[in-house]
């Protein structure tokens, strides 16, 4: 009896993490596990500092966006169109559901590498497979619950692959140590915006606030914002593969372009089971961010165009769909993200992220709409830093792209 007590005790308290942890999946993708390598392989230790400034911004947001679920039935856009106008929600909706499409084919690439690299077969095959197995789960009679258990498994599975690595590893404490101590090594300036920029996730952020409300069980009271949990979680990931690189990678001053690259860096010393484990990362990160990106896009744009957010709409599934064949098509058709999709998408996140960021501070300070979940005085001065922030990258990323 007590041991079923403790079952049903841990159960509450993994659902309670549920939409932290799904945020952390849906950010930590492929990019951003060829990112951090690249940072432990070129730079060493000296770039870990970057995670915890990227992290502490992500907490602020969100923990907002968790607040702003908490303090409403309604959904974030549906606020946003009372306050603004539905002119601002659909051009919020479309624009994420457009930014999601075009870098799913990554999520597709990613899951299809994983699987091929530790089995010698050919990519195109599991692209096709895992699609289709993401498809599939959105006829699951309860899909948020699929959701909530396959994110909690698949951050379980990357966790246990980077820190084995880690272990394996045997990096540098002192090394370690100092990399916490902010430096800006030469020429590391662009991989530590690109690190910002995709760790910094205002659309997983906002995407929080549906979390919560889908969690919720109608009638019942809002469960506490346990939010937080996932996103340290998502800043242990990042910064154990910036060691694992730092440790194995940079004293060979080998520099690796993709994450499946630092899986074969790994085999040399290590052997093939540990580049399998590594893989075995690589296929977690690329699969939660499949089907999470998908379910970001879709229930968007389903907002936006009233047909509500709930992952039990036929409407909101058949967009989720829609976006995971886009990104299947593009992986299968060009084996790679195009670059004029890289630079649309890119575009499009230029203009949007700040729009988003802003909407969602300016609801989170609004006494009337938030209630008892309105920002506090940290939260506000947080958030007002990271607006600052949000809007520096994207001139930073505009003057990339069109000017320089």
């Amino acid at each position: 009896m007590e041991e079923k007590n403790q079952r049903n005790k841990l159960i509450k308290i993994l659902k309670g993490l549920g939409p932290g942890i799904i945020t952390a999946a849906l950010v930590f993708g492929p990019s951003k596990m060829t990112i951090t390598s690249k940072l432990g392989a070129e730079y060493g230790y000296a770039t870990l500092w970057i995670v915890v400034v990227a992290i502490f911004f992500m907490f602020i947001f969100t923990n907002m966006g968790a607040r702003i679920g908490l303090s409403s039935s309604d959904s974030l856009l549906s606020q946003i169109k009372v306050k603004w106008g539905n002119k601002a929600g659909i051009i919020i909706g479309f624009g994420v559901f457009l930014v999601t499409t075009s870098f799913q084919a990554g999520n597709s690439i990613g899951v299809g590498i994983a699987i091929a690299e530790a089995s010698g077969t050919k990519p195109w095959i599991w692209v096709l497979v895992f699609n289709i197995l993401g498809i599939a789960l959105l006829f699951f009679r309860s899909f948020y619950k699929t959701l909530e258990r396959l994110m909690i498994a698949l951050v379980g599975l990357m966790l246990v692959s980077f820190l084995t690595t880690l272990f394996l590893s045997k990096p540098s404490l002192s090394g370690i140590a100092s990399g916490f101590v902010p430096s800006f090594p030469a020429g590391s300036t662009g991989l530590l915006i690109a690190f910002m920029a995709s760790c910094f996730s205002i659309v997983g952020a906002f995407y929080q606030a549906y979390l919560i409300q889908e969690s919720r069980k109608p009638g019942t009271e809002p469960q506490k914002n346990k939010s937080a949990t996932g996103i340290y979680i998502l800043g242990i990931m990042s910064a154990v593969v910036i060691i694992c690189a730092a440790a194995v990678l940079h004293p060979q001053g080998i520099k690796v372009n993709s994450a499946s690259e630092m899986s074969k860096a790994l085999e040399p010393l290590f052997g093939t089971y540990a580049a399998d484990l590594f893989l075995a990362g690589l296929f977690g990160a690329s699969f939660s961010s499949l089907v999470g990106n998908a379910t970001v896009g879709g229930s968007l744009l389903g907002d936006s165009l009233g047909y509500g957010s709930k992952l039990s709409s036929k409407a909101v599934r058949l967009l989720i769909a829609l976006v995971m064949v886009c990104g299947a098509s593009i992986s299968l058709i060009f084996g790679k993200l195009p670059l004029e999709l890289i630079i649309f998408a890119q575009s499009v996140t230029i203009f949007l992220v700040p729009i988003i960021g802003i909407a969602m501070f300016s609801i989170a300070n609004d006494k009337k709409m938030m209630g008892k979940y309105v920002n506090s005085s940290f939260a506000r001065i947080g958030g007002a830093i990271g607006l600052i922030l949000l809007s520096s990258l994207a001139v930073w990323n505009f003057y990339e792209l069109f000017i320089k």
